[in-house]
């Protein structure tokens, strides 16, 4: 009854099992972990940064820090764009480096605007920079997994880059509608002041629009700011107060010392009737899940939210001192990945890993978890003994429960 049957794709199944130990070995042997994709992601978008800005801006800076009226002429409207996605590229590879999903989201956002821009007004860079660009994002849409964390640092991030990019726009414009202010604008120096004043609402009267397109330029500077400096709070004060918040909710007065306990990854049925069994028998439990649960049975409990895929997030929770993981999301994609990860911090605790899918059964082994439960795959296979009068026995159940996926013979690296 569970015989196989044989694929064309067979004979490539022994090969690929080797292929993903030797990528493991490789990865761990390079602690692939701490700096793969994110760091040569980082590297790649502030490299296109720099090609933008040395093609689109080539020996301009000299003019442009002289404070000259000429400056006028070199960062017209129709060039201010690709200053500003210049200036944003050599950025965002700061909040890449703390895998932020922000700045992934961002990264993914200036490579599409760019190469749009790119393909439109091509004139002063190389053609080459629009497929790097299409090459840049595909990697960065491949590696969307990696790019987790909200943080302190992104909300930071995220609010030095939203303020310099309206302080770029606001001394450039400035500098561009010089002649339209009284007196006019003619320095860097005096733009720089008009737009620090203007965007603080603070208006001391010094430096007025004269025009219809000034003020109207003003009215945009101005209500920039508010909106800047409004998201900008929040987004630093946001992870802060959902710490709090998840600290709150988990009811956890003080952090529990791990070890020789049991990590349940998944806020599944089969999860949380796992940690009920266990708590029952007086086993040390901690969950993983993604929001904390609000049942009052979990007051108590010693839980973390956040992804279980994260290394971080794992070490938190005393992977390393673990008896064992259990690996039971509703994704099994997901599970097999928890037990990667495991595998990835050398802890030694047995990796569980839990198969919603009977179609997922087979790639799942292929991360050789020492075991692999499939509750509901049993229960179909079952149900379906019952209807066909076939006999169900102690043995085929052993059999089918816990699987044992580890190769006679082989080692844990």
């Amino acid at each position: 009854m569970n015989e196989q049957r044989a694929t064309p794709w067979s004979v490539f199944t022994g090969p690929r099992k080797r292929f993903l130990r030797l990528v493991r070995r490789m990865r761990g042997a390079a602690k692939a972990q701490y700096w793969f994709p994110h760091v040569p992601l980082a590297v790649g978008l502030a490299l296109a940064g720099l090609w933008l800005l040395s093609g689109k801006f080539a020996g301009q800076w000299s003019t442009l820090l002289s404070g000259r009226v000429s400056t006028l002429v070199l960062f017209s409207p129709a060039a201010l764009p690709f200053l500003l996605a210049g200036i944003a590229m050599l950025l965002m590879p700061v909040g890449l480096l703390f895998r932020s999903r922000f700045a992934w989201i961002i990264a993914l956002v200036l490579a599409v605007v760019t190469g749009l821009m790119l393909l439109r007004y091509p004139r002063g860079v190389s053609s080459l920079l629009v497929p790097y660009l299409a090459v840049l994002l595909l990697l960065f849409v491949l590696a969307h997994g990696y790019f987790d964390r909200s943080s302190l640092t992104a909300g930071t991030l995220f609010a030095i880059t939203s303020s310099l990019m309206l302080l770029i726009y606001a001394v450039f414009g400035s500098l561009y509608l010089g002649p339209e202010f009284s007196p006019p604008i003619r320095s860097l120096a005096t733009a720089f002041y008009y737009s620090i004043v203007t965007m603080g609402t603070v208006g001391y009267g010094d430096i007025v629009p004269k025009t219809d397109h000034a003020r109207m330029f003003t009215i945009s500077i101005i209500l920039l700011g508010i909106a800047v400096f409004a998201t900008s709070i929040s987004a630093i004060l946001g992870p802060v107060v959902t710490r709090s918040v998840n600290r709150i909710m988990s009811g956890r007065k003080t952090r529990m010392k791990r070890s020789g306990h049991f990590i349940i990854a998944g806020a599944t049925p089969l999860a949380f009737n796992t940690y009920r069994e266990l708590k029952k028998r007086g086993q040390p439990v901690t969950l993983i899940v993604p929001q904390a649960p609000t049942e009052s049975e979990f007051e108590e409990a010693d839980i973390i939210v956040g992804d279980p895929n994260n290394l971080e997030t794992l070490s938190r929770a005393g992977a390393e001192q673990a008896q064992a993981v259990l690996a039971m999301r509703a994704d099994d994609s997901e599970n097999a990945f928890i037990a990667l990860a495991v595998r990835e911090l050398k802890s030694p605790a047995k990796t569980i890993v839990a198969v919603n899918d009977s179609k997922h059964m087979d790639r799942v082994r292929l991360v050789q978890p020492d075991f692999l439960i499939a509750p509901q795959v049993l229960g179909g296979e079952m149900l379906a003994m019952v209807l066909s009068g076939e006999p169900i026995t102690s043995e085929f159940v052993s059999d089918r429960f816990l699987h044992f996926d580890r190769a006679p013979g082989s080692e844990q690296k």
